[in-house]
């Protein structure tokens, strides 16, 4: 059987700069909503706080009326994975996990992220989850680097650094059929990018492809359900999940994570483009 050929978007070095204007906009938002999440406010809350966010810097919220989805950010609480609904009803409870998901376009360009956070005080096998995820998150970002540094990189590179760090931190079920993706003049372009996989396969890793890498990671099985909203995707057996993303592109010289305040230099050190400051 042939596989179907990716339509990929590679991007020129000055239409990096102009995705890094939208993942600085994506990047306050969530800084913005981190400070608020508390016990008692609702993901309603926050999501008014995300859109007031993008839209003063001149910014058009990615998700609100994507496919008709109905509000600026995905808000997805304890077993809820991606793509929860905002609402004023869900109010949120000490202890509880809430992963907040947030889109912006500025210039026609998209940006792309997701943190997790506890509310209050959190029980610590919740957190450390939360950062195995990101830990996870940062070593595909950094295969992606490598691997376009010395030429011989492919796509599943990034999914098999994603899953071995999964797999190295503890037994957690990483969850299957979901993932990132490429991102540019679209929220959601080819490829396709698995948190899991063999190495090896797939296009090449080269400098101007862009991708939202976004671990997935439950605390139970990998198994999912989309709720009868059409949208919020939770676990079948009532784990709690976690769920982290940024927005990166290759350039010639490095990573430019467009979606991280420093570009990614804390993480990635010598990996991130010298066009960062």
């Amino acid at each position: 059987m042939r596989r179907p050929q990716l339509d990929i978007q590679l991007k020129t070095p000055e239409q990096i700069e102009k995705m890094r204007g939208a993942g600085l906009v994506v990047a306050a938002a969530l800084d913005a909503m981190r400070d608020a999440v508390a016990p008692g406010v609702s993901t309603a809350d926050l999501d008014a706080i995300a859109e007031k966010v993008i839209r003063d810097a001149g910014a058009i919220p990615s998700f609100k009326g994507y496919h008709g989805f109905p509000a600026s950010i995905c808000a997805s609480v304890n077993e809820q994975v991606v793509h929860g609904i905002p609402s004023a009803e869900q109010v949120l409870a000490e202890g509880d996990l809430i992963s907040l998901d947030c889109g912006a376009i500025l210039d026609g360009w998209h940006g792309d992220s997701a943190i997790t956070v506890g509310v209050g005080e959190t029980d610590p096998a919740l957190l450390k989850m939360a950062e195995v995820a990101e830990d996870a998150m940062w070593a595909g970002i950094a295969a992606a680097a490598r691997g376009a540094a010395n030429g011989r990189g492919r796509l599943t590179d990034v999914s098999f650094n994603v899953e071995k760090a999964v797999r190295k931190a503890g037994r957690y079920g990483i969850v299957d059929g979901y993932g990132g993706h490429g991102i540019g003049t679209e929220m959601h372009q080819d490829p396709h990018v698995l948190n899991h996989g063999k190495p090896g396969k797939g296009p090449r890793l080269v400098p101007g492809l862009c991708l939202a890498i976004e671990p997935m990671i439950t605390l139970g099985s990998p198994r999912t359900q989309e709720l009868s909203d059409g949208w919020t995707v939770v676990t079948r057996d009532a784990s709690i999940a976690a769920h982290v993303e940024h927005t990166m592109c290759l350039l010639e010289d490095g990573v430019w994570v467009t979606t991280a305040v420093d570009g990614g230099r804390a993480r990635l050190g010598e990996l991130v483009t010298s066009r960062q400051p």
